[in-house]
């Protein structure tokens, strides 16, 4: 088993606490049956496709050197993805949503190595090789698509979620695992679908995340382009999807342009969807990306976006006017009678940056226990303590080594001895030190001189909120990692012996054969395996002009097959339809 990541430079680039989700492909763990099922859904979807996706999925096909006949290897995949300018890794499933955006804005395609089973053929609600490397890999050939994919990475990175939001992540990865996993039982199943259900279902307000997602699916996902009345497929979910990628085609499925309102429009990834949004190019998509960002706390700040930060409970950034940023996980805060933060706190370790840097001397070891600080204007002092020079603070008695006692116009105060102080580039003020220090708020302590060195963050308002640390360095694990994993199930005889004859027919389709070698596996297949059909339509492939008797018996096989097994018979004569083409 090779246990070793396939790398390259914008790989080794990425973050220590996005690495920690990569994993090695395990290329022979791909059985010959999963890599017939991969045959049969390219085959299918570039049959279908060529017509109905957009004129870039086929060049990038090419381009990206995915093949119809095998299962692409991360090696080969970033070696010529690497002369677009990304790269792809392997993950075990969905990953954390705010992690899966920071990879795209590095530019590396998550890929979630795995391969759906045969029942789920046509449309399975786990990430899985066929979705991932046949359905996004392609279209980022296209400059503009591949630009939006990474501007909507680095917003959606940002984007603060809920406590709702990360019940909903580990609700749908548990479902996604129990479906692809052979041995689930059905009561498993619908146990988990009732968890995502009743979670859907469930009327709370969308956070950041959620819109940013639902933007997501309707864009990278499940997106049309073009107009209304012709659309075009560019959208993963459905490039990969032989089932959906022609039911969206028809008149069953609402065609809307597209615009920021598909924030506001939530899906179920368990059913085909009833509507589909249509973007008239890429670059379209970009406009209404950078008009859904401005509302977005990572650029209006305030005190709306601190409280997505309490409520989200996870580590968040703030960043005052004066540039300092603050950076943990914020539980409280203070607002005045025109809903302006006065105060603000967070617990458990906190680092301080600024420009995205952290400040020396001020990263989570040296403030273990959390940080608070008042922001705002001092009262009867017009001018901001940011924007005073050395001489204004010698006016007002900001003295280093001297006592002081100062007053917001909130009423909160401060007295304790000035320490020093911290200056950005502009030589600005952002942040001063004071010992033997209380802060006091309505007769109500805030900080009392036991607690050590206060650190007052010197800005009169917050200009910014956003998901993750200002300097990922800061911490040392910025998301976390789900308990629940994907499972390897042991094979048992029936399976192992089915999977040496797809491997047998792999072999022969390969070389020279014999109606007789054709004829031997047809024999087991009919006698031992009687449920398969895949490998049935492939032998079927091979004798079409090799053999008209047995040919024929094959055929009437698979006519009989489908009136026992209605279910697949709509599968058994698209693989009869490619043979013909």
């Amino acid at each position: 088993m090779n246990t070793q990541i396939e790398t390259n430079p914008l790989i080794d680039r990425l973050p220590p606490h996005l690495k920690q989700f990569i994993k090695p492909q395990n290329y022979d763990d791909y059985s010959p049956i999963n890599q017939a099922v991969w045959r049969y859904v390219m085959r299918k979807n570039v049959s279908y496709l060529s017509a109905f996706a957009h004129h870039s999925y086929a060049k990038g096909l090419h381009k990206t050197g995915i093949s119809v006949e095998t299962i692409p290897s991360m090696y080969g995949m970033n070696r010529i993805l690497k002369d677009i300018g990304w790269a792809a890794v392997a993950v075990d499933g969905f990953i954390p949503p705010n992690a899966f955006m920071e990879f795209q804005a590095y530019k590396v395609l998550v890929i979630a190595s795995e391969m759906r089973q045969l029942e789920n053929l046509e449309y399975t609600p786990a990430p899985d090789i066929i979705h991932e490397a046949a359905g996004h890999a392609p279209i980022i050939a296209n400059p503009d698509y591949a630009e939006y994919l990474r501007r909507f990475g680095e917003i959606g990175a940002k984007a603060i979620l809920s406590s709702h939001d990360n019940d909903m992540y580990e609700a749908v990865r548990s479902l996604s695992i129990l479906k692809e996993s052979a041995d689930s039982r059905n009561e498993e199943i619908e146990k988990a679908e009732d968890v995502v259900n009743e979670l859907q279902n469930k009327k709370v307000p969308l956070s950041e995340m959620a819109k940013i997602r639902n933007l997501h699916w309707w864009t990278v996902e499940y997106g049309l382009i073009g107009t209304i009345e012709n659309p075009k497929i560019y959208g993963a979910g459905l490039l990969s999807s032989i089932g959906e990628s022609k039911w969206c085609m028809t008149k069953n499925v609402e065609k809307r342009l597209y615009s920021s309102d598909a924030a506001d429009i939530e899906f179920d990834i368990t059913k085909p969807q009833p509507q589909l949004f249509v973007t008239p190019d890429f670059a379209y998509l970009m406009e209404v990306l950078e008009e859904f960002s401005s509302t977005m706390a990572l650029r209006k700040g305030g005190f709306r976006g601190l409280q997505k930060l309490i409520d989200s409970q996870k580590i968040g950034s703030i960043e005052l006017n004066t540039g300092l940023q603050i950076s943990g996980i914020f539980t409280q805060m203070i607002t005045d009678e025109d809903n302006s933060v006065v105060f603000f706190k967070t617990q458990g370790p906190s680092a301080l940056a600024n420009r995205d840097k952290e400040l020396i001397g001020h990263g989570k070891d040296a403030n273990i226990n959390g940080f608070s600080s008042p922001i705002g204007k001092l009262k009867g002092i017009s001018l901001a303590i940011e924007d005073m020079r050395p001489r204004d603070l010698k006016a007002y008695n900001f003295y280093d080594g001297k006592r002081i006692s100062i007053e917001y116009e909130s009423g909160i105060t401060i007295e304790g001895l000035n320490v020093t102080g911290i200056r950005n580039v502009f030589g600005k003020l952002i942040l001063i030190e004071f010992e033997d220090c209380t802060v006091t708020y309505r007769n109500h302590k805030l900080f009392s001189p036991e607690e050590g060195t206060f650190k007052l963050a010197v800005g009169s308002s917050i200009a910014s909120a956003f998901a993750g640390a200002a300097d990922y360095r800061s911490f040392d694990n910025l998301y976390h990692v789900s308990e629940t994993k994907t499972t390897k199930l042991d094979k048992n005889k029936t399976v192992l012996e089915l999977e040496l004859l797809y491997k047998k027919v792999r072999t022969l389709r390969d070389s020279t054969y014999s109606a007789k070698d054709l004829k031997a596996v047809f024999n087991r297949l009919s006698g031992s395996h009687q449920d398969d059909w895949l490998l049935v339509i492939e032998l079927y492939e091979l004798t079409n002009n090799l053999d008209n008797r047995l040919s024929e018996d094959i055929l009437s096989y698979l006519n009989k097959m489908k009136i026992k097994k209605p279910k697949i018979a709509h599968l058994i004569d698209n693989g009869l339809e490619l043979i013909t083409i």
